[in-house]
C-alpha cells in the first residue's frame, strides 16, 4: 500500500514537471510534434510507393512531399481567397451588424437601455472588421509555421525505416500502427466532412464556403466539441450577409449539422472502431489538458498523444492500472471478490 502511494505521488510530480516543460518548450515542441504525426501518416504513402512502384526511398519521399506541398498550397490558396473576400465584404458586414443592433434597440422599451444598446451597436459595428482581421491573421500565423513543420517532416521521412516495418511486438511498432490507422482514417472522414460542408454552403450561396469547409476538416480532429464549433462557425457570416434569406440561414445550420452527425456518429465509429482504445471521458480530459498546454493545436493532437501515453503506461508495470482506467476498464487488482470468498 505504501509503495502504491509513493508510486502515485512520484507519477503525479512527473506529470506536473513534464507538463511545465512542454508548456515552456511549446515554440519548438509543437512544430516538431505536428511534423511527427504528419510524417507518421505520410510514411504509409512512402512505403506504398516503394513497394508498389519500386521507387527508391529518396524518390518516394520526394514524391510524397510534393503531394503534401500541393495540399498545403491548396490550403494557403483557400485562406488567401477567404481573406480577400473578408476585406471586400467588411463594409457590408458592418452595415448589416448595425442594422441588426438597431432592430434590437427598437425592441427595448426603456430609454436608458436603448441608449446603452445604441452605444454597443456602434462599438460592435466598428470593431467587427478588426475581429475578422484578427481571425484571418491567426490562421495565416498558423500557416506561416508550416515551413518549419515541413522541414521537420522532410528529415523524419528521410531518417525513417526504409523497409517501412518495425519489429513486431515492440512499443514503437504498436504506437506507429495505432496512430497511423487513426490518422489515416480520421483524415479520410474529416476530408469527406469538409468537402460536404463546403459544398453545401457553396450551393446555398454562403460567403467563405471553402474556408468553412477547411475549418470543418480541421475541427473534426478535435473530439466531441470540434463538430459543434464547425457547425456554428458560419453563423455570424450567415447573420451578417444581407443576401441570405431566413430559409437559407436555417439550412446553412441544419445541413452541415446533419453531415457532422452522420459522419461523426454513424460512419466514423463503424470504420474506426476502438483503434485508440480510449474511454470517452479520458478523451475529454485529454482535450482539456492538451488544450490548456498548446491551445488549438493541442486540442487537435489530444487523441493521438493520449493514445501514445496509454500504450506506454500499459508497458510499464507501475502504470498498468492507469492504462486500464484510460481504456475504461477496471484494473484486475481492483475487482471486488465475491462475498463468499471474503475471509
Amino acid at each position: 500500500m505504501e509503495r502504491s502511494i509513493q508510486t502515485g505521488a512520484l507519477l503525479t510530480l512527473a506529470i506536473i514537471a513534464v507538463a511545465a516543460a512542454l508548456y515552456w518548450l511549446r515554440p519548438v515542441m509543437l512544430p516538431f510534434i505536428l511534423a511527427l504525426f504528419i510524417a507518421m501518416g505520410l510514411s504509409r504513402l512512402v512505403s506504398w510507393l516503394m513497394r508498389r512502384l519500386r521507387l527508391p526511398h529518396l524518390l518516394a519521399v520526394a514524391c510524397t512531399l510534393l503531394l503534401a506541398g500541393v495540399g498545403l498550397s491548396g490550403v494557403a490558396a483557400i485562406t488567401w481567397a477567404s481573406v480577400a473576400q473578408l476585406s471586400r465584404n467588411a463594409q457590408a458586414y458592418q452595415a448589416q451588424s448595425r442594422a441588426l443592433f438597431d432592430r434590437a434597440v427598437a425592441l427595448i422599451p426603456a430609454e436608458s437601455l436603448s441608449q446603452l444598446a445604441a452605444g454597443l451597436s456602434e462599438n460592435a459595428a466598428g470593431s467587427l472588421g478588426q475581429i475578422l482581421l484578427g481571425t484571418t491573421n491567426t490562421v495565416l500565423a498558423l500557416l506561416s509555421q508550416s515551413v518549419l513543420v515541413m522541414i521537420f517532416v522532410l528529415f523524419l521521412l528521410l531518417g525513417g525505416q526504409q523497409n517501412g516495418k518495425r519489429a513486431d511486438g515492440s512499443v514503437l511498432a504498436e504506437v506507429e500502427d495505432r496512430v497511423q490507422r487513426y490518422l489515416i482514417t480520421k483524415a479520410a472522414i474529416s476530408g469527406a466532412t469538409g468537402l460536404l460542408v463546403g459544398l453545401v454552403l457553396g450551393i446555398l450561396g454562403v460567403d467563405l464556403a471553402l474556408a468553412f469547409g477547411l475549418f470543418a476538416f480541421l475541427l473534426n480532429f478535435v473530439p466531441s466539441v470540434g463538430s459543434i464549433i464547425a457547425t456554428l462557425l458560419p453563423l455570424p457570416i450567415v447573420l451578417l450577409s444581407p443576401d441570405v434569406s431566413p430559409t437559407t440561414a436555417v439550412l446553412a445550420m441544419a445541413l452541415p449539422g446533419t453531415v457532422q452527425i452522420t459522419l461523426g456518429n454513424v460512419v466514423e465509429p463503424k470504420i474506426m472502431g476502438e483503434s485508440l482504445d480510449l474511454h470517452p471521458v479520458a478523451i475529454l480530459l485529454a482535450l482539456i489538458f492538451w488544450g490548456m498546454l498548446w491551445g488549438i493545436a493541442g486540442a487537435l493532437l489530444a487523441c493521438p498523444l493520449t493514445a501514445i501515453m496509454k500504450i506506454l503506461f500499459a508497458r510499464l508495470e507501475p502504470t498498468q492500472d492507469l492504462a486500464e482506467l484510460m481504456a475504461g476498464r477496471l484494473p484486475s487488482g481492483w475487482q471486488r471478490s465475491p462475498p463468499g470468498d471474503t475471509p
